[in-house]
Formats: C-alpha cells, structure tokens, sequence
C-alpha cells in the first residue's frame, strides 16, 4: 500500500483538475535555530478549487491551525497530509500555523553546526517534493504561483531566498515577489554566511544588470577562488546571446554548503552547491572543469525547468537532460574548458552506460507514478544518455535548428508548464528529419544497442565493411563518424573516416571499400552517439601497444569508454584493461580521463578477478602506481591524481605498504603538497591497515579540526581493520537520526574498506533488517543503507531476488534490483576472469 506521503500522479492529476493557486505567502522564523529543533512557519494561500475539500501536503511536525478567510475551520493532519474544507468555485485565503523540523538528512531545511567556529548554518533542498517539510503546500511541479517570503533570523546573520531582499526590521527580512514558481524552486538559507559580491551586465541589453553573489560558511570564506564568479559571468554571456530570452530571476546568488545530497540544485536566483566544489586542497583541472560544468548546469536551468517547468516528473529528462548537454556545450564555447566534451566520452557516459544495463532501466521519457519513484530517475539515464542523446539530434539537426528551437520553446511557455510533446512540436519546425521516430527511437525505449565494426581485409586492402547493429530491445538511428588509423614510426594517425547513417544492417559502406587495412576502426568517433562500441582483434592490439600515441584526446576518451564496458560486460580480461590503464595512464594529457582510468583499474582489480588473484594483482597495482608518483612531474596535476590512487590502492595491497603511506603522509614526496585532503585520504588509509591507535586519530583531528575533518575523523576510525568496530558501525547506522547524511556515507565506506580481521559477515542480519533500514529512515539515507550495507556473497543473490519477486514498494523494489544485478555482474565477471 502506497502512503500518503509518496504522492501518486492519479492523486497529483486530480488535485490539478480542481484547484488553482494564485499565491503564496511564508513567513518561516528560525529565531531559535541555534537552540530549538523545531521552527514555526506561517503560511498563506490564496486558491480556488472545484471540489469542496482540498489536501496540502505536509511533512512537518504538527499543526496548529488552518483558517478560511480568517476563520478557523476543521482539519484533519494523518503527518503527510492536511485535509480541510473550501467554499467552491470562489478565491479563498487559506492560512496555515504549523510548526516544523530541522533536517539532518540534506531534506527540508537542513541545519549543521561548524565545528570550526560553532556557527549554526541552515539551507533548504525540495527537489523533488521536499518543500512540504518546510511549509503547507500542493508540493507538485506543475501547481506554480509566485511567493512572498520572509524570514526572520537571529542578529546578525544573513538571510537569502530566491529573490533580493527587499527590507529587514526586528530581524525579518522581506523578499521581493517571485515569479510563478514550482514549490520544490523556493530556496531558503539563513547563518553568518559571508559573501562575494559583483555586477553582471548583459552585452545583449547594457541597460538589464543583475547582482550575482557567491556565499559560503565563515570557516570556508578563504579558500573561495575568484574563478566561480568569472564562470558565472562567462555563463550568463552565453545564455543571455543563445536562448534570446532575458535572465528572468533578478538576482543570481550561488551559495555552497557542506553535507549536501547533490552536486548541485537550480533553485532560480539561489542557486545551491556542494561545497567540495570549495577547493581547501590543491585540486586538479579535472575538479576545476567539473565545478565549471556544474555552474553551467544549473545556470541552463534557469531557463530549462525553472522558467519552463515539466509538467510531471515523467518529463524530468525536459531539464535535466538539456542541462547535462547545456553545462558541457557552454563550457566549450564560453570557458578556457574546452575539453567538457572530451570529460564527458571519458567520464560521465560511463554512469549511463552502466545504469542503462541494469534491470531497471527506463525510457528517456519515462513513466513516473509517484514521487518515490521520481526521486529514483534522477540517474544516469535521464542526466548522462539524455545528454548523450541531445547530443545526437543536434547532430541530427544541426546546432542552429537546435538553439532556434530552444529559444521559440521559451517564448512560449515562460513561467509555464510543458510536456514532451510541447517541445517535439517546436523542433519539428525547425528540421526536415522525422523526429517522432526520432523520438520514439530514442526517448521512448530502454536500452542502449551495440554497434561492431566487420572487416574484410584482402591482400592488405578492404575488401569489406560493415557495422553490425544489435539491441536487447529495439535498435535506433545512428549517425557516426567511422575513423581507419595507421601506426606510423611513433605515431597513429588517423588517415580516413567518414559520417555514416546506422540503423540495422546497412549492407557494406562502400566508402571503406578500396581503403587500406587500418591498424585500427574507431566507431562512434567524435561521441556524436549513444551506443556501445567493439573492437575487431588487431584494433585491440594498437590500442594494447599504442593508445597513448592517438593524438586526438576524444577519440581516446571514446576508446577508454568502450574498452571499460567491454571489462564490465566481461567479454574483456579485467587484468588487459589493468595492464593498459598502466601501460597508458602516465602519458594521458587530460586529468578528467586519467582518474576515471585509474578509477576503473581499481574497481576492476576489487570486483572482477577471484579473491584468490586480487591480493597479487593490487600489489602490482600499487608498485605500479607509486612508480608513477614518484616519476610525475612535481606539482603537477598528474602528481596528485597518482597520490590519490595509490593511497586508495595501498590498503588492498597489504600492511607492506604503511611506509610508502607514511612516507606521503609526512611530507617526503617531493613538489607533493600535504593538504587536508591528501593527508586524511593516507590516514584513513592507515587506520584500514591497523597502522594508526585512536590516539594518533585523535591528534589528526585535533589539527583539523573542521567539518570535513570531522567526517574524515569518523571515517577513519571505523575503518581500523576490527571485526567489533564493523558491527559497531553496522548496528549505529541502523540508528535513525544518528548521523547526518554525510557521516552515513564516511561510515558505509568504513564498512566497506578491506578488512584483515575476521570479516564480519552480516548477510543474515542484513535481510532480517531491511524493513526496519528501509521504513525507519527518510528515503534518502534509506537509499544509502541499502545499497552501502547490501552483502557482497552469492548467498545473496537468492536472498535478493526472493525479496524482489515476493513485492516490495516501488523505490525499494528499484534500489534492491540493482542492487542484486551489481552482484550478479561482479560474480560473472569473476568466472571469466578466473
């Protein structure tokens, strides 16, 4: 039985049919933030409805009244859901006192202590139906009215919401008017905060300015680097010139801040980040670049999903897909990123890729029938194969056909609602190409095809060639540039390639025919496509010999993809992917692609060779990688992406590698700086291997004594390799409320590190506990505990599927398939390997 508080689309259809909101009025008071769990909010709303009784959604912790008109009326609050009667057919003011809690899980209205200073810090995520933790509300996307907020906050700290502040008295600070909004957009943060503040000034209109600022907690303001305001300009000159329509939220304030679930979230005109993208260590450009991304991400947003909302989250991919691709394409054109494409072949297509073979995939545009599962599909296929997708059709349809249909879908529903088939209808206009089947090929199936390159060599010339097409489901259009390389002296070259229209069998591509045998096919050159790509056997043999000498950096990124699907896929050695992730890694130019390479080397030494070969094939590795580090240019960002490797690597490799850490740890590694980062990374690291008391942690903390370092702290010490210590942190994270979201995550991954004691095995618990895990703790640390504690024995797979197949509620059902199909590959990719 589904709960009230998982709102259903037949629930959110109905309640759209009958009412209409003009207007919302907040007044939250977080006076008490630093004493108090729980804070009042007073909300007000002016509506019409068709039928006699209304229901708001409310996640808060109670009601104190609800009034009609100024007179109180009957209500009835079961937790999730206030009920309450309306005259029909005529504008009501509905006026709500409740009172509400403080969140630790990243939900609501987050509050965290700074241990660095004792501050108290708050800040709202809703997306995608949290805002009814905060205030009363008709918590779904397309009900949209403007609101009216204010806030009143201790002395001296600062308020921010979505537009500028208008006024303060007694502490109260007024907001201007919003723009019709969706009330998982309102964003509310209140602390000492301190801010950077500039001017951006449109080149399209000199006479339109807006304030931008960029906020952080006190403790964090140092480190805040002048390159997130310049992104933030160079993005608002390429929106503004491209999308013709004039930023619409008066304000764009980015505020960063710690223990939060996303990445990040486009709260229009308080836009809301992650603060590891506030850089306390030396970061690579590959961490610059994707900061970078991030920015022009949720800027895009803006305009796609906040000034154009999707009507229902079945059209989530309407914003986040366009994002992905809006956040890499604007960080070519508008930022010294030039390579976001080339970082998102390598590097985020791997998690479409990956969650587009799982049991649980979905359509582009998929159907969403509650808001449980709404929060599921923010995944790999609607962000990274949207994208990807996106990407293809502007191929498709060329680039200018593209923009000229984004900015005719703006005009149109500005501070609307819109489905799939709104935007479909204005890019028809705009090509001759059948996009229906288009889209039906691509946004309304599952699956991704596999696309293998078969050649016909005679006499050293090809005789033939042709692309073989197969699909699990049903095969789609593909347009890709095919490239033929020659090795030449200690080079490879590409000396031929060509468009080529996919779909099924095409017959033999005559263009090929006449050619010379190339070392090397490369399909899918360019990324222009979605699809899985193969190798013949002497085009392995150069990539195995030669893949560094490839000059072309997207090309190789699109090799490093495919040659990973194929170890994932297990129709490649896991042990060949390693020994080419060695053999190559050093000589790539581009730090986004050589972490993901290292990254992949590792989770294929952990999860796909048998146990008995993973103790030798780590000590290799780890040898290996501090070869590397200590032949790296100092300073360098290769230096510190093989640091961070080898550290990761060092506990699987065994206690014969506690020097090699201490000797990063204090400093020996020349031209390699000791950050906060580095330095918690060896330590906890050492404490897997048994090599550090709780006294010696203790004293780590005591010089770093911040958030992070306290999360890092945490980490550390329940990652001493005692059979005890991982009971303990399997029994406290059953605790609800215990920890925040971000000391969950530090625990599973203590849990989850190497362990030369007895390993505690918990697969029994683990299955008489899901219950409880799944019902006791809100959904997002619920997700979490599931997929973090899930047992990594074959006797679970059993386990696992008896419990899928015997009916479980949507989301949990989702999660645990996954779960189980992660398993089931890590097993089979063992068996060949063996």
């Amino acid at each position: 039985m589904v709960s009230n508080s998982n709102l259903t689309l037949h629930d959110a259809r109905s309640r759209s049919k009958s009412l209409t909101i003009a207007h919302y009025e907040l007044h939250i008071d977080v006076s008490d933030a630093t004493s108090s769990a729980t804070f009042p909010v007073h909300t007000t709303a002016r509506l019409t409805s068709t039928q006699p009784e209304v229901f708001f959604d409310y996640l808060g912790e109670s009601v104190q009244s609800v009034t009609v008109d100024g007179s109180e009326v009957p209500s009835l609050f079961d937790g999730t859901r206030i009920v309450f009667a309306i005259p029909v057919d005529k504008e009501v003011t509905v006026g709500f006192k409740t009172v509400s809690r403080y969140s630790r899980t990243g939900q609501g209205l987050h509050r965290f202590v700074d241990p660095a200073d004792g501050n108290t810090y708050l800040y709202s995520h809703l997306e995608p139906s949290d805002a009814r933790r905060i205030y009363p509300c008709c918590d779904q996307p397309d009900l949209k009215a403007p609101f009216d907020v204010t806030i009143t906050a201790p002395d001296g700290w600062v308020a921010l919401s979505n537009q500028p502040e208008i006024s303060v008295a007694n502490r109260s600070h007024r907001f201007a008017t919003t723009p019709a909004l969706s009330t998982y957009l309102t964003a509310f943060a209140a602390g000492p905060y301190v801010g950077v503040h500039e001017r951006w000034q449109s080149n399209t209109n000199p006479d339109f300015t807006i304030d931008l600022g960029v906020w952080v907690r006190a403790s964090m303001s140092q480190h805040v680097d002048s390159e997130i305001m310049a992104v933030t300009k160079q993005g608002l000159d390429y929106f503004d010139t491209h999308y013709g329509f004039p930023y619409p939220w008066g304000k764009y304030d980015s505020i960063f801040v710690p223990e939060y679930n996303l990445g990040a979230m486009e709260n229009p005109g308080l836009v809301t980040f992650t603060e590891a993208y506030i850089f306390r260590s030396p970061a690579t450009d590959a961490q610059h670049a994707a900061r970078a991304n991030t920015i022009l991400h949720e800027m895009s947003h803006m305009w796609f999903g906040d000034l154009v909302t999707p009507h229902w989250w079945d059209d989530l991919w309407l914003k986040e897909s366009f994002a992905e691709f809006m956040g890499a394409d604007a960080s070519v054109a508008a930022t010294r990123f030039s390579q976001a494409w080339v970082n998102f072949a390598g590097n985020r297509k791997n998690w479409a890729y990956m969650q587009d073979q799982l049991p649980t995939t979905h359509p582009i545009k998929a159907e969403i029938n509650d808001v449980d599962a709404a929060r599921q599909n923010f995944d790999g296929i609607t962000y990274a194969k949207g994208a990807a997708v996106l990407k293809q059709l502007v191929h498709f349809v060329g680039r200018d056909a593209f923009y000229a249909a984004s900015r005719e879908y703006f005009q149109a529903f500005a501070f609307s609602t819109a489905t799939f088939n709104d935007l479909l209808s204005i890019l028809q206009k705009h090509t001759d190409r059948n996009l229906t089947d288009w889209a039906n090929r691509w946004l309304l199936s599952s699956g991704v095809d596999r696309l293998s390159p078969k050649i016909t060599i005679t006499d050293g010339i090809i005789s033939d060639f042709r692309i073989e097409q197969t699909s699990k489901t049903s095969t789609r259009p593909h347009r890709i540039i095919v490239s033929f390389w020659k090795k030449e002296s200690d080079e490879v070259n590409r000396y031929a390639s060509f468009d080529v229209d996919v779909l099924g069998d095409g017959g033999s591509i005559e263009k090929a025919v006449g050619l010379t045998a190339p070392d090397l096919v490369v399909l899918n050159d360019g990324d222009h496509s979605y699809a899985l790509i193969d190798f013949d056997e002497r085009s392995i043999a150069t990539i195995a010999s030669s893949l560094s000498k490839i000059s072309d950096p997207l090309t190789r990124a699109v090799i490093w993809t495919a040659l990973w699907n194929l170890t994932r896929d297990a129709k490649f050695p896991a042990r060949d992917f390693i020994s080419i992730a060695l053999d190559h890694v050093a000589y790539e130019s581009n730090p986004t692609i050589s972490t993901q390479i290292l990254a992949h080397a590792q989770f294929a030494a952990r999860h796909f060779v048998p146990d008995k070969d993973r103790s030798a094939l780590f000590t290799h590795l780890a040898d290996s990688l501090h070869d590397l580090l200590l032949q790296a240019t100092p300073n360098s960002d290769i230096q510190l992406v093989f640091a961070r490797a080898f550290i990761t690597a060092a506990p699987f490799a065994g206690a014969a590698y506690s020097e090699r850490l201490l000797e990063i740890h204090r400093g020996d590694i020349r031209g390699l700086t000791i950050s906060p980062d580095i330095r918690w990374h060896a330590v906890i690291a050492l404490s897997t291997l048994g090599k550090l008391s709780t006294h010696d942690l203790k004293q780590e903390l005591d010089r770093d004594n911040t958030l992070t370092g306290k999360v890092a702290h945490l980490e550390a010490t329940y990652s001493a390799p005692v059979k005890q210590l991982k009971e303990r942190a399997y029994n406290q994270l059953l605790q609800p409320g215990k920890f925040s979201n971000d000391e969950v995550d530090a625990i599973i991954s203590a849990f989850n590190a190497p362990c030369e004691d007895e390993t505690f095995d918990h697969a029994e618990q683990f299955f008489t506990d899901l219950d409880h895990m799944w019902s006791d703790h809100p959904i997002e640390i619920a997700n979490r505990l599931v997929r973090g504690l899930f047992p990594q024995t074959p006797s679970a797979l059993a386990e696992g599927q008896k419990l899928i197949d015997g009916g479980l509620p949507t989301a949990l059902h989702r999660v645990l398939s996954e779960s189980v199909d992660h398993l089931a590959r890590k097993l089979s990719a063992q068996k060949f390997n063996f």
